[in-house]
C-alpha cells in the first residue's frame, strides 16, 4: 500500500509518496519507455542525414566522422534504456527486486550522458552548416550541452539533496 509521508500544512509541498515495489518497478520502465521513442526517432533522423547529397557536401570528412560518434552515442543511450527491460525479461517478468529499480534507474540516468553528448554534436554540425563558422557553433554545442548537464544532472541532485536534507530534518524532530 501506498504511503504518504509529510507532516504539517506547510511541508505539503516536500511530502513524498512511498511506492511498493511493483509500483516502483512499473514506473521506472515506464520511463524507459517515454524516453524511448524520442531517441529512436532522432537515430532515424540522424541515419537519414548520412544518405542526404547535403551530408558529403556542407560536411568535412571529420564533421562526418563526428555526426558518427553521435549516431553511435545514439545507439547506446537506446541500449542503455531498453537493457532493463531485457534483464526484466530474462530474469522472469514475475521478479522484482529494489536492485532492479535501482539498477534500471541508473541506467535510464546513465542513458542520458550519450545522448546529451550526441545531441551536442549534431547541434554543432547543424549550427557549423548554417551559421558557417565552427566557433559560433561550438559555443551553441556547449550551451546545450551545458543546459543538459544543468537539467538532467545538477537539478534533480540539488533535488535530492534538498529532499534528503528535509527528510533528516523531520527525523531528527521525532
Amino acid at each position: 500500500m501506498a504511503q504518504v509521508r509529510g507532516g504539517d500544512a506547510s511541508a505539503r509541498d516536500d511530502a513524498t509518496l512511498q511506492l511498493e515495489l511493483d509500483k516502483a518497478a512499473q514506473f521506472v520502465l515506464d520511463e524507459c519507455r517515454t524516453v524511448l521513442p524520442g531517441i529512436q526517432a532522432l537515430f532515424g533522423f540522424q541515419l537519414i542525414a548520412v544518405f542526404n547529397t547535403g551530408f558529403a557536401e556542407k560536411l568535412t570528412a571529420a564533421e562526418q566522422r563526428t555526426h558518427l560518434v553521435a549516431i553511435v552515442l545514439v545507439a547506446l543511450a537506446a541500449a542503455l534504456l531498453m537493457t532493463p527491460a531485457a534483464t526484466h525479461c530474462r530474469a522472469g517478468a514475475s521478479t522484482l527486486s529494489w536492485k532492479f529499480v535501482a539498477f534500471a534507474s541508473r541506467l535510464l540516468l546513465w542513458s542520458l550522458l550519450p545522448l546529451g553528448i550526441a545531441t551536442s554534436l549534431d547541434a554543432y554540425l547543424i549550427a557549423r552548416a548554417i551559421l558557417h563558422s565552427a566557433s559560433g557553433a561550438a559555443a551553441i554545442a556547449a550551451g546545450l550541452l551545458g543546459a543538459f548537464a544543468t537539467l538532467w544532472i545538477v537539478v534533480p541532485h540539488t533535488r535530492s539533496l534538498r529532499h534528503a536534507s528535509a527528510g533528516n530534518s523531520q527525523g531528527n524532530r521525532s
